[in-house]
């Protein structure tokens, strides 16, 4: 490598110290007490890098901002990008469209970034490059052909490959290895300039730039995205994380305007709701005196004084409800089925349409290689490869599947011991009450009553502990699954992902399960009540006389918004804190001692994990949004709002503070697809038993159609309680359930209305799931997965390959026309 300490030209420059050869990827170092060693390593990896065609040119430390780091700066010539190209079967452009489009953006036009930015290339027919044909490509500058985006991946792909020792082992190879045992301290692709100003060089476009301007900003949030231009600079895999990220927020609006409308709509409703008014009136709800909530510290209570949370209830509890839940059933399919086709487009337009995922993710992993000392006879191959002994493999699944049920289990005493506080406050509160049985529950503050303050208090310790537990849990499920020495990069992602959403889902949604399906539904009658693991003296939780869907709607908000504003906080300000704290020194020096590469040096590193962390958040999100909407018809409202930012706070971050990841390819989001379709099925059924469990709003219809005289709601919130005697009052008390009064041959045992209210409530589940079901089959019949323009552009691609590249023969392995450079690849 060539070591030059003198400079000639901006630092903030992308190229070599000639102008001409890009920069497409930097290794830094920093030498230390094994430096004999580490050098030994280098000199050999930088000589074989060498010998594959790459160019290297090292800035020695004594020009570094921190008089320590050497930074080894790489150029890829054009033999060698059309050498891999080949051998990565990159498609590039051999022939401009000809079928036309149906142009509609005139419809988009206030929504469209100017042409300038978006950068419209011609739409072309693609092939996989071949070096033998070149003549039948459109190549206009051998420098600007591929784009630093594919230039990156394949000196990545290089890279990955190299030995750094002279044995050739295949423990000896790849820059991952280099990293893990501290070789290299780095290694990362340039941004092309600074964020907040175009890059000085003439012959440099500056994209970050673009996409900082019109894509980072928070007011360009009513802007489509310049998702091609994400993929030109970042690659597929991240273009595909916003182009779903987007299309999911576009959907999110037709479900916020309907909610709002639900919402709106029990708002505008108030004055036709007449059980609220006959349980806050002093003739009806004044005079019926309650059977206490909790032994010995409560007393009786008048009906009239859960008045406001029966307004409040109303407001989410009625006929809308039915409506939005089964809207959502729809919408959640029609999201799904739309974002196939909108894939497929993608799929097209990227040049993935037969892209070979396991090409690229089916390599063995490094740490595999590195711990797996057994050797076996690949059948395929004939070659020798490392494997995990069965019983190893098994130990250490047995291990991890224990760990995880641990960790559930862990999260399940936690709520419980939730609910123990739920019970216990309750009861406290019950203690500052009079002894009179005629005096009203005492407010806590002026709107809230004991039961709300307990839910609410409840719910900000839920929220605490969920988000300490998901902080501990990451940790654990990284270590659990480095433990289980996944073979390849695929598989390592796809059970982390499984670890990671089965832990979070059941975190996130058992608080919310808990209060819509078990809450209320076990707590006996006066004089025989269930207590809490039937031995202690926690009698378990009723609901309020209007029933327990306000305390799922309470919360529903608080996790759900606590944690969107949690993680918008921390995803904004941790790498901020850390980019400023890393570059404080380097600030103090003047624009020409601090390089371009120094500059991204000093950026957090975007892992291989990165973008899991943000699919996992959405998903989630869209647990929140679907599997509970009918409790909160503006959770859609409140996710759309909180996208919003998502988006342009994920812009500004990728575009400011990381530095510029590799690029890598993907033709899908993967897992996540079928998590979404696992959840949007659970989500019909939640909804379902929402409706019908939690909500009040059968045994209304019941009563109304079924037990009223004049099909109207009076005497409803009467019928709706039974009576208990007890000696010494003038009245009878009463409590919330459908059993026959004392005196009654079948004294305090269930009533036949209840029995009909349970019939209704599992034949209205029943035809809830299956119209839904049947809609969602419907949709997705009637929806092609692939739109019909894409197929026939698809096999007019395919036909023009055919008759214009028909005798193209395999790409070998070694090319005797670049006699100098050593080509490296995989046997597939």
């Amino acid at each position: 490598p060539i070591i030059m300490t003198e400079h000639q030209q901006s630092k903030d420059s992308v190229f070599f110290r000639d102008g001409k050869r890009r920069i497409d990827f930097v290794l830094s170092y920093v030498d230390d007490r094994d430096g004999e060693r580490k050098q030994e390593r280098r000199r050999e990896y930088e000589a074989n890098l060498q010998k594959a065609g790459l160019e290297l040119e090292t800035e020695d430390k004594s020009v570094s901002d921190d008089r320590k780091t050497y930074f080894v700066k790489i150029h890829a010539p054009w033999e060698v990008l059309a050498t891999y190209a080949d051998v990565l079967k990159i498609k590039v452009p051999f022939k401009e469209n000809d079928i036309p489009d149906i142009p509609m953006d005139w419809l988009f036009t206030p929504f469209r970034l100017p042409d300038h930015v978006m950068n419209p290339e011609p739409d072309y027919f693609t092939s996989p490059f071949n070096k033998g044909k070149i003549d039948f490509f459109l190549i206009d500058d051998k420098e600007t052909f591929f784009p630093p985006s594919v230039r990156n991946r394949i000196v990545y792909y290089i890279l990955a490959r190299c030995p750094y020792h002279k044995t050739d082992r295949e423990d000896k190879k790849g820059i991952k290895r280099l990293l893990n045992n501290g070789t290299y301290g780095s290694a990362f692709p340039l941004h092309d300039s600074r964020y907040w100003k175009p890059s000085r060089d003439s012959n440099s476009e500056s994209e970050r730039f673009n996409l900082y301007k019109h894509w980072a900003q928070f007011f360009s949030f009513f802007k489509e995205q310049p998702l091609n231009l994400i993929r030109k600079y970042y690659g597929e895999k991240i273009g595909i994380y916003f182009a779903w990220l987007g299309f999911y927020t576009e959907m999110l609006f037709f479900a916020a305007v309907v909610g709002l409308i639900c919402f709106l709509y029990g708002l505008f409703t108030f004055d036709d709701n007449v059980w609220s008014k006959e349980i806050c009136s002093e003739e009806i709800g004044g005079n019926i005196i309650m059977c206490p909530l909790c032994d010995k510290k409560c007393g009786y209570w008048k009906l009239n004084s859960t008045c406001n949370s029966s307004w409040q209830s109303h407001m989410f509890d009625n006929v809308g409800t039915v409506f939005f839940a089964i809207f959502m059933g729809i919408w959640v399919t029609l999201f799904l089925e739309f974002w196939k086709r909108r894939q497929a487009r993608l799929e097209y337009e990227w040049d993935l349409v037969d892209f070979e995922e396991e090409q690229q993710q089916l390599q063995l992993r490094p740490e595999y290689e590195t711990k797996c000392t057994s050797r076996r006879l690949n059948r395929v191959t004939q070659e020798m490869e490392p494997y995990l002994p069965v019983t190893s493999q098994c130990a250490r699944t047995f291990l991890s599947g224990a760990t995880v049920i641990f960790w559930i289990s862990l999260i399940i005493a936690c709520i419980i011991g939730v609910i123990a506080y739920r019970l216990a406050v309750y009861a406290a509160f019950a203690s500052i009450m009079k002894d009179s049985p005629t005096n009203n529950i005492h407010m806590v503050g002026s709107l809230i009553t004991p039961q709300l303050a307990t839910s609410v208090t409840a719910s900000c310790i839920n929220f605490v502990i969920i988000m300490i537990l998901n902080l501990m849990y990451e940790r654990v499920a990284i270590w659990i699954t480095d433990m289980e020495i996944p073979k390849t990069h695929l598989e390592y992602e796809n059970k982390l992902t499984v670890k990671m959403f089965l832990f979070q889902f059941v975190n996130y949604y058992s608080s919310c399960f808990y209060v819509a399906f078990f809450k209320g539904k076990f707590v006996g009658h006066p004089g025989d009540y269930i207590y809490m693991f039937g031995w202690s003296k926690l009698r378990n939780e009723e609901c309020d006389p209007g029933g327990c869907l306000i305390e799922l709607t309470t919360q529903l908000v608080i996790v759900m918004s606590g944690k969107q504003v949690w993680g918008n906080v921390q995803e904004a300000l941790v790498p901020w804190v850390m980019n400023r704290w890393g570059s404080r020194k380097a600030r103090s020096h003047p624009e020409s001692r601090y390089s371009r590469w120094e500059q991204d040096h000093d950026l957090q590193n975007f892992g291989h994990l990165g973008l899991f962390y943000e699919y996992l958040e959405m998903v989630i999100q869209f647990g929140f949004i679907t599997l509970f909407v009918a409790s909160f018809p503006l959770a859609p409202l409140l996710a759309l709002l909180n996208n919003i930012i998502e988006v342009r706070v994920d812009a500004w971050k990728f575009t400011t503070q990381f530095r510029r990841p590799v690029a890598s390819k993907a033709h899908s989001i993967g897992a996540w697809q079928e998590i979404l379709n696992g959840v949007a099925v659970l989500s019909v059924v939640t909804n379902a038993f929402i409706v019908a469990f939690t909500s009040d709003m059968i045994p209304r219809l019941v009563y109304m159609y079924a037990y009223s005289n004049d099909l109207s709601m009076k005497g409803y919130i009467n019928n709706s309680l039974s009576v208990f005697n007890i000696s010494g009052f003038s009245e009878d008390n009463r409590y919330r359930d459908y059993r026959y009064p004392s005196g009654h041959e079948k004294e305090y045992s269930h009533t036949m209305q209840f029995w009909h209210i349970l019939a209704a409530k599992l034949a209205f589940i029943i035809i809830m799931e299956h119209v839904a079901f049947m809609v969602k089959f419907f949709v997705a019949w009637m929806i092609p997965d692939v739109p019909s323009e894409v197929k026939a552009r698809i096999k007019r691609e395919r036909y023009l390959i055919q008759e214009y590249l028909d005798d193209c023969c395999c790409t070998p392995m070694i090319y005797p026309d670049i006699s100098r450079h050593v080509v490296l690849s995989e046997c597939l």
